[in-house]
């Protein structure tokens, strides 16, 4: 977890669990994290069962040029990584997983960028799930917002396991990444099922091959 918003929503979010899988949704107060509003969301699951965005800020609507609320959130991964994103977001909803993803982001324009992703659970009952995020740029080069970011490709991610200490004010990490061509120990994605590593690709049992 390198980026402040992550580290910030993060810290925001295990002091208000207190020990808990997650905390409630109501016990999110935006005026506590208003210097990140901008660059947070908050996702559940539709009546289909997809993750969709409840809410999302206004930069991050202006970096995707659109309003985001309804839409589908795998859909703004490349069609190949769209399953995994998919598996790992319902593994914030069900498992209550803490989900740390690096991306690189491609503009309308060709331009492109690197992003953290931080997925946080919240409790919102059996009924309606909802996740916590916040998507901070590495950089931010002039053409952020203005050329809208229309495709993406996963470089890494990351479990975080919330029950250990923090240390130097970052959360520790109990996982090694999965990178394109490395695939850490089965054990470092069990709550969201087994994986396999198939060329540069991590997949998912029971998810497509590419």
């Amino acid at each position: 977890m390198n980026q402040n918003g992550s580290i910030t929503l993060f810290q925001y979010w295990n002091r208000l669990r207190d020990g808990r899988p997650a905390p409630k949704r109501s016990e999110v107060e935006p005026a506590d994290i208003k210097s990140l509003l901008a660059d947070t969301f908050i996702l559940e699951r539709d009546t289909r069962g997809q993750a969709v965005f409840r809410l999302a800020g206004t930069r991050l609507c202006a970096c995707y040029g659109r309003e985001l609320k309804g839409f589908s959130f795998p859909s703004l991964w490349r069609e190949k990584d769209q399953r995994l994103v998919s598996r790992l977001i319902h593994g914030v909803f069900d498992q209550k997983s803490v989900v740390l993803i690096a991306f690189e982001g491609f503009s309308r324009n060709g331009r492109s960028n690197k992003f953290e992703l931080l997925a946080l659970p919240l409790d919102g009952g059996v009924e309606n799930p909802r996740c916590l995020g916040v998507i901070s740029a590495v950089e931010k080069p002039f053409w952020l917002g203005a050329d809208p970011i229309t495709d993406a490709l996963i470089d890494s991610i990351r479990v975080i396991d919330p029950e250990k200490e923090l240390l130097n004010n970052r959360p520790a990490i109990n996982v090694p990444s999965l990178v394109p061509d490395e695939l850490g120990a089965p054990e470092t994605i069990s709550a969201l099922g087994r994986a396999r590593r198939i060329r540069h690709l991590v997949v998912f049992d029971g998810g497509r091959e590419e």
